[in-house]
């Protein structure tokens, strides 16, 4: 009932309301996962060093439209400050994550990743949008080790309509460009996106098998008062986590977070992620000036002690290796 061959499979298990189906389900992927990513839960620390984005996304904060947002850029100091203290703490990974700042000067960045890579032991992950691929070459050679880069949604017409002035197949690109380079590569989608349907998420969810990516993150629409999408309720917690699921069955090695986004409607559904695939917390280190200016999305969580609850109420072993990418 589980085996998920195709799009027609994923879209019944995305449809059915059916609880002992919907249980079923989430067992098995949780199965996969240990299977696949083993039973314990990787630890990585994120560092939301700038809010600039040229981008008018319709469903983020950090919108160029957003006149009410107080824009912060963190100096490389501040930002050495925030790895420094990840490191004591044991943990293998930082996220280095951004707007799509096209003022960013690329070298300065370059510098950054040197300096961490020279006095850390750590895996470094970027996560700043769209560049050229000498760009995403120059920051691989001065030692990033992986790149996340969200597609939201796979469907072409929403997507032009979601990022205005933005092209979808350039998204795509980017993706093969970071593949190309060596990095190991992360993407995902959202759900609840006005317009969406059950078959896009499906259509997301090839992708990510397609693309062979090596992280995938799925979280639900959060609404932010300061965008076009403002009006509309926020995306379904359980089909989010129906989303996961299907996702993990048919991917199977995939990094997958349990995403801040779910904090946002109930922390519960964040811990409910870690039983149907998810094996990814990613603990926010942002200094506490900055963190609820990278306003994203409204009613973002400080997850403070939200890990040891989970690995209380899952049994499950905190990892805080770097975690690289499982190839089977």
């Amino acid at each position: 009932m589980y085996n998920i061959s195709g799009r027609e499979d994923m879209v019944r298990l995305l449809l059915t309301e059916d609880k002992p189906i919907v249980s079923g389900l989430f067992n098995f992927a949780d199965e996969i996962r240990k299977k696949y990513v083993g039973d314990k839960i990787i630890l990585r620390g994120v560092v939301e060093f700038s809010n600039f984005c040229g981008n008018k996304c319709f469903y983020c904060g950090l919108n160029a439209n957003n006149d009410k947002a107080k824009r912060y850029k963190m100096s490389s100091s501040e930002i050495m400050d925030s790895v420094r203290y990840i490191d004591s703490l044991g943990i293998r990974t930082v996220i280095l994550q951004s707007g799509e700042d096209r003022d960013m000067d690329p070298l300065w960045l370059a510098r950054l990743i040197k300096d961490i890579k020279s006095k850390y032991d750590m895996a470094v992950t970027l996560s700043v949008g769209e560049w050229a691929h000498e760009d995403y070459r120059i920051w691989k050679s001065s030692g990033a080790d992986r790149y996340l880069l969200k597609i939201e949604t796979t469907n072409k017409a929403l997507y032009e309509t979601l990022h205005p002035g933005m092209s979808f197949e350039n998204r795509i690109n980017c993706i093969k460009d970071l593949k190309s380079l060596g990095y190991q590569v992360g993407s995902g989608n959202i759900v609840g996106l006005k317009g969406q349907t059950l078959e896009s998420i499906a259509d997301d969810i090839m992708f990510f098998k397609e693309m062979d990516l090596d992280m995938i993150g799925i979280g639900p629409f959060i609404p932010h008062p300061e965008t076009g999408l403002c009006s509309e309720g926020h995306g379904d917690a359980e089909l989010t986590l129906k989303a996961i699921a299907v996702t993990r069955i048919f991917t199977k090695r995939a990094h997958i977070p349990s995403v801040t986004a779910f904090s946002s409607i109930d922390k519960d559904f964040r811990k409910a992620a870690f039983n149907v695939g998810a094996n990814v917390f990613m603990k926010n280190f942002t200094p506490e000036r900055y963190y609820d200016l990278y306003g994203i999305y409204p009613g973002r969580e400080k997850d403070s002690d939200l890990i040891h609850e989970i690995t209380h109420s899952t049994g499950r072993e905190i990892d805080r290796s770097k975690g690289d990418a499982v190839y089977v």
